[in-house]
């Protein structure tokens, strides 16, 4: 099974139209899709649901071949924690489908990482589909972790400590300090 997922708020019914196409062109009868129930345009050639509760999302992601998906952190981050490879088509704000272009820039970002594929249009779709198709899982990658890889926190921590030195670590109540406040 191939599971298409575009998120809980906006429909995308360009990812969506791209990719009934591709099923029609292509014979496909493998896709489900989660497709939101303001979607205006309704796929002919697989079986989809506006909404989906979140077991059965969890259970359409582990039991799917590959995830297509907008790009949206939630859905690729998903798929990296399953080792599932994912297509991923970002929304675009000149097209009316999102408020900026922050997908695009997570596409572009995440489509080097191991086991995203990215295709910029509907036109470049196909191909990504076809190659993740014909893959039978060879373009997953490792699962990664549910937590932040260490360089990161890492990162994190010497920022915050930087910036504590700079304001004074004490111009902060500290975490005893609030729990000894009386509650209001």
């Amino acid at each position: 099974m191939i599971f298409l997922t575009i998120g809980t708020h906006e429909p995308f019914d360009r990812l969506v139209r791209a990719v009934d196409d591709w099923c029609a062109a292509r014979g496909r009868t493998d896709v489900f899709g989660q497709i939101t129930d303001r979607a205006i345009y309704l796929p002919r050639h697989f079986e989809h649901v506006g909404q989906i509760a979140p077991a059965a999302y969890r259970d359409a992601c582990e039991g799917a071949d590959f995830l297509i998906a907008h790009a949206g952190m939630g859905a690729i981050i998903t798929a990296l924690t399953l080792a599932k490879a994912v297509a991923v088509m970002p929304r675009r704000s000149h097209l009316g489908e999102t408020r900026n272009d922050h997908q695009f820039a997570t596409a572009a970002r995440l489509g080097a990482k191991p086991g995203v594929h990215v295709a910029a249009t509907e036109a470049e779709l196909p191909a990504v589909l076809d190659r993740l198709a014909a893959s039978t899982g060879a373009a997953a990658a490792p699962a990664i972790g549910q937590f932040a890889e260490e360089s990161l926190i890492s990162a994190l921590r010497s920022l915050i400590e930087q910036r504590d030195e700079r304001i004074g670590a004490r111009s902060q109540p500290t975490l005893p300090e609030l729990q000894g406040m009386p509650r209001r």
